[in-house]
């Protein structure tokens, strides 16, 4: 790896050039990688290409208004964007994962454009509300608003209620007579995703695995206790919340030691996300132990709550100091006598001194030592800018991602084990004859769903790994967890197959090339944003969610309002719930998005305050009614179906906003009596 990328290893080398554009003017932007410019243009047909310091790029598909497009490096013809109206146009360029993306929207239209109408948010007087409700319930029948509990009966087609004290004006209709949740389905999901790390901490022994410790600083980056222990202590916690499937961050073993964080190093960066892998046969030490496991997976599917493992394809963890001297492999500059007085005994202790960051480590490694690093991963197993390695590319699928070394899942050559794991005894990894890299990894992997009962995946970067690759993982995972439901009739919540979403950075509600490839459902990227332009009126949602609703009889969606990838969602404070839970699809909590977890320390690193520890402290206090708000409308989702799988029918009302949502027999209304008065 060349030094300059170094002491920038967690940020693409996108992020940090200058862009730019004709007809647009210089880019602005911030530090998480986000650039953008405007320029008024007149109607007419444009060509598209950006540069940045090194290159040129251009869409890689036809551009589309309001839609993400992946950059590719400049090649053949000139991509051409046709304005049909004069406006104020935004190009939004995402530099956040490692290839760049094109955001091209409308900032404001020229004034003879039709314009987009704007309808007054109501205002609630917080006095009950007759409706008109024939449509949708029985004459005579009775009508219970989930959130009072109060009910009413069916009289000339019309009900009467007083929406709930702390239920922001809404009213959550449902037949009396429904008793229980309904039978799961995946289009009603409602995921709860979990930084297992920044959880709970249910065994403070596999704290400090592997020589992990503390930094003494603000702890930005380093492991905090959370483990699978802790998590399943939580679990009837989120059964109360409605949460039907839990989502943990990669439980395999993660590279040993640290790299520097941020932008200036001012912190070390550990593997506390999952996001590094080292061995797919292995839990990390400071998840816990395969009892552990097995405990949390059986004690969610008792409660039935299925279990996700996010997973990853595209690329293995940095070289770490720890690492390299345990396994053997790499290169140092240092002799014997400099290397004790400067690394010590165990180098990955060594910490920065005066003038130093938490980059400078890598001023000690020789990088260009071929033969040393041949006992890394090996040639076959990646490409990197070390040693005699590969070179990676250019292209989504063999770019180095945020330089982390990129696995060849392309390769059709056996390569055999990784070469450091001769030297890594606890490694479960068997040699198979004729496998090549995704072979194994695939192996794996759906090894865990057979031992456990996995329910599915969430897979990382999956724009970054050939489609193929994830219908492979797909298929043996699914007839993985057929083997073990067969084999434990006991233990399993249902029949249901295999299921598995993915991230694709920028993908919305589309039914793209993904869901022929082995995924049911790919993280919707737009909402997010969506609900923020929403706030505080519920009723602007309507038609995004009548869009939704539409598309979604085909296909499915994750959608999300917190990420730890994009920022905390916190408009709209107790209402942003009935942002995400009444929405079509299924949906992803962040953990803390029910008890307004704050933003926590995040250095040169603008992402890592997203994945502060749980706010267990407020949930007695500050948090106590936003809590049970969201428990409320997580149990009347986990109770109809029909909220993220019906069609979407906007009512007509007098005041408030309201719909209905319908899946065959089952049906809600939800209506919102509107913003609290001044």
């Amino acid at each position: 790896m060349k030094r300059s990328a170094l002491l920038l290893l967690l940020l693409p080398a996108t992020a940090l050039a200058d862009w730019s554009a004709a007809r647009f003017p210089a880019f602005t932007h911030d530090e998480t990688g986000i650039w953008q410019s405007h320029a008024t243009l007149p109607k007419g047909t444009y060509p598209l290409t950006l540069k940045d310091d090194q290159r040129c790029w251009q869409p890689a598909t036809d551009v589309k208004l309001n839609q993400m497009l992946s950059l590719i490096p400049c090649e053949g013809s000139t991509p051409q964007w046709r304005v049909f109206r004069d406006g104020d146009y935004q190009l939004r360029i995402d530099t956040r994962s490692g290839s760049p993306t094109l955001l091209l929207s409308v900032k404001s239209q020229a004034p003879d454009s039709p314009a987009t109408p704007v309808h007054q948010c109501p205002v609630r007087n917080d006095k009950p509300l007759t409706l008109d409700v024939g449509d949708t319930f029985a004459e005579g029948s009775t009508v219970r608003d989930f959130y009072s509990q109060q009910t009413a009966t069916v009289r000339n087609g019309k009900i009467t209620l007083q929406p709930a004290a702390g239920s922001d004006g809404l009213l959550l209709l449902e037949n009396a007579q429904t008793a229980v949740p309904a039978p799961f389905q995946w289009h009603n999901a409602t995921v709860y995703f979990v930084l297992t790390d920044r959880f709970v901490n249910g065994d403070t022994s596999n704290d400090n695995s592997y020589g992990r410790h503390k930094d003494g600083m603000q702890e930005i980056g380093t492991f905090h206790g959370g483990d699978l222990k802790g998590l399943t202590s939580k679990l009837t916690y989120l059964q109360e919340l409605g949460v039907n499937v839990l989502w943990i961050s990669s439980p395999l073993e993660q590279i040993h030691g640290w790299v520097g964080g941020g932008i200036k190093g001012d912190f070390p960066h550990y593997a506390y996300h999952g996001y590094y892998p080292q061995d797919w046969t292995r839990l990390d030490a400071n998840m816990g132990s395969e009892a552990d496991l097995r405990a949390l997976v059986d004690e969610a599917h008792r409660r039935g709550i299925r279990v996700l493992f996010d997973v990853v394809m595209n690329h293995t963890g940095y070289a770490t100091l720890a690492d390299m001297q345990r396994y053997q492999f790499g290169a140092l500059y240092l002799g014997e006598e400099e290397r004790s007085k400067i690394l010590g005994e165990q180098w990955t202790n060594w910490q920065p001194a005066a003038g130093q960051n938490w980059h400078s480590f890598n001023d000690f490694i020789n990088f260009s030592d071929k033969k040393a690093w041949q006992k890394w991963w090996g040639k076959k197993w990646i490409r990197t800018d070390i040693g005699d390695y590969d070179s990676p590319g250019f292209d989504d699928l063999t770019l180095s991602l945020m330089f982390l070394p990129d696995l060849k899942t392309e390769s059709t050559t056996p390569s055999g084990l990784p070469a450091f794991y001769q030297h890594k005894p606890d490694t479960r990894a068997q040699e198979i004859a004729g496998y090549t890299p995704r072979d194994y990894l695939t192996h794996w992997l759906s090894q865990w769903v057979r031992e456990y009962g996995i329910d599915g995946f969430r897979v990382d970067t999956a724009k970054n790994v050939e489609l193929a690759a994830w219908q492979q993982l797909k298929t043996q995972a699914t007839q993985a967890l057929a083997a073990w439901k067969q084999a434990n009739p006991e233990k399993k919540i249902d029949d249901a197959p295999f299921w598995m979403t993915g991230e694709a950075w920028g993908h919305g509600v589309m039914q793209s090339d993904y869901y022929r490839h082995g995924f049911d459902a790919m993280i919707n990227f737009d909402y997010q944003q969506q609900a923020a332009n929403a706030v505080p009126c519920l009723a602007n949602m309507d038609s995004t969610w009548q869009e939704m609703a539409q598309k979604l009889q085909n296909f499915n969606v994750l959608s999300y309002l917190s990420s730890h990838d994009t920022r905390l969602f916190r408009e709209g404070d107790d209402a942003s719930a009935q942002l995400l839970l009444l929405a079509p699809g299924a949906v992803q909590i962040f953990y803390g998005d029910e008890s307004g977890r704050p933003f926590g320390p995040t250095g040169s690193d603008p992402l890592q305050g997203t994945r502060s520890d749980m706010n267990w402290q407020d949930l007695q206090g500050p948090a106590a009614q936003r809590l049970r708000h969201w428990q409320t409308l997580g149990q009347f989702r986990a109770r109809h179906p029909a909220i993220g799988a019906g069609q979407h029918r906007t009512l007509n009302l007098p005041q408030g906003y309201g719909f209905v949502r319908q899946q065959g027999d089952d049906k809600v209304m939800v209506v919102w009596a509107g913003l609290k008065s001044p």
